[in-house]
């Protein structure tokens, strides 16, 4: 338990989430506003989403642990239209990336893309987290770095 988070907190704050044992400090993280991925302390393989034995090795010792908050933008897309989402305005499309952080090749991360003109994003962008809320809640994001 990170903090003093408690499972009972983490199932409130996020009611609509199927928070789990596998996923559960994932969003303890997320409400300390800090990045966790899980990482195999057999191999040393971070992997996500959250799953309970490492995908490389197959061993059973993960640790939930907070990321560089550092990437690229691997993947970018803008949505036109979408499901009502707090702080989303789908009249100017609306960037959704996968960043592919710091940590290891191919370790990436889906989320949004924040301050930042629509013309300035591309793939390659060197991006950083940073936080939004999202139904009362902290919620990572992604900006690009400074130069």
């Amino acid at each position: 338990m990170l903090s003093g988070i408690s499972d009972i907190e983490v199932l409130e704050r996020y009611p609509r989430t199927a928070v789990d044992h596998d996923n559960k400090y994932f969003y303890q993280g997320l409400l300390e506003r800090k990045l966790l991925v899980n990482r195999c302390n057999a191999c040393g393989r971070w992997h996500q989403p959250p799953r309970p034995i490492c995908p490389s090795c197959w061993s059973r010792d993960i640790t939930a642990t907070e990321v560089s908050g550092e990437g690229v933008i691997h993947l970018l897309i803008f949505l036109h239209q979408g499901p009502p989402a707090a702080g989303v305005d789908y009249a100017t499309p609306h960037p959704v990336a996968v960043v592919e952080l710091a940590e290891q090749e191919g370790l990436r991360f889906s989320t949004t893309i924040v301050n930042a003109d629509r013309e300035t994003l591309r793939i390659g962008l060197p991006v950083t987290l940073t936080w939004i809320e999202r139904d009362g809640n902290p919620f990572p994001a992604f900006a690009p770095a400074a130069a």
